[in-house]
């Protein structure tokens, strides 16, 4: 779907992106674990426990190596009212320290945790470094035979090869770019192969997954990911959405950080929880 944006929300969307270093806001949430003996944040603002809404487990970005608790929080925040259930902030390693396929492991455990502790309709939520891990742990889920989420929203790096033309095309109309990518890819790989699943997810076998939403911005970089990991797993059998959100960079949603409602920002959120919603019927 082409999500329409005109000028002045992109320049909205850029003004709060750059505005966050000033600082992020509270919010408030229920914090109190909602499962015990799990390695991260928990986020409650829908009012219902674990047990019975469900689990949005949320795998942040940070190109595998960065984390902002405080970041995460407000993220967490967001997505546990859009969807109505709480939110697990996951905890993984980080590289340089841990590379591939520690940060892999960390999360397919923790998604694995949730099921063990009864947790029902477990849906995962991730952006950038941390949306390629979710589609690298439903091919390791996937391959084992184990149970999978009823849908995945994914802003994703899916190509680690950095071979995807928009790499090219928006270089200089987004807020990162191949260089960034390079290095961010080679400190996790520390050298694994980029052309092989599930560590470059667009590699592997995509039939069989789970719902899939696929939300890019079409001045980033990594688009062409977002729509050839999209044709791909379609071709493969899989229910995927794209969503491609006119003039958007990469990882646009995080305006949200700074607690003023954006056009934009309003409009990922409600497209988030319709289509979550309508997944579970």
């Amino acid at each position: 779907m082409q999500i329409s944006s005109t000028a002045d929300d992109v320049r909205a969307v850029l003004a709060q992106l750059r505005g966050l270093a000033a600082g992020l806001p509270e919010l408030a949430s229920d914090l109190t674990p909602a499962l015990p003996g799990m390695d991260g944040q928990w986020v409650n603002a829908s009012g219902r426990s674990a047990t019975e809404a469900g689990v949005v487990l949320y795998v942040h970005g940070g190109g595998f190596a960065d984390t902002d608790p405080h970041a995460e929080r407000l993220v967490a925040h967001w997505l546990s009212k859009a969807t109505e259930r709480p939110v697990f902030a996951v905890n993984y390693r980080l590289a340089p320290e841990h590379t591939h396929p520690a940060a892999l492991d960390d999360v397919v455990a923790a998604y694995r945790g949730l099921l063990d502790q009864g947790v029902p309709r477990c849906l995962l939520f991730g952006e950038s470094a941390g949306a390629t891990l979710i589609l690298s742990a439903l091919l390791v889920l996937k391959g084992s035979g184990e149970p999978m989420p009823p849908a995945v929203v994914v802003s994703p790096l899916t190509d680690l090869t950095l071979s995807s033309p928009s790499l090219s095309v928006n270089d200089g109309l987004d807020t990162i770019n191949r260089a960034v990518l390079e290095k961010v890819v080679a400190r996790y790989l520390a050298g694994a192969r980029p052309d092989l699943a599930p560590q470059s997810p667009l590699h592997g076998d995509l039939g069989g997954l789970p719902a899939l939403l696929v939300v890019a911005g079409s001045a980033e970089v990594l688009l062409d990911d977002a729509r050839r990991f999209a044709d791909a797993a379609a071709a493969a059998g899989t229910d995927v959405t794209l969503d491609v959100h006119d003039g958007m960079p990469h990882t646009f949603h995080l305006a949200l950080l700074s607690g003023v409602p954006l056009t934009t920002t309003t409009t990922f959120l409600c497209r988030l929880a319709d289509w979550t919603r309508e997944r579970q019927r």
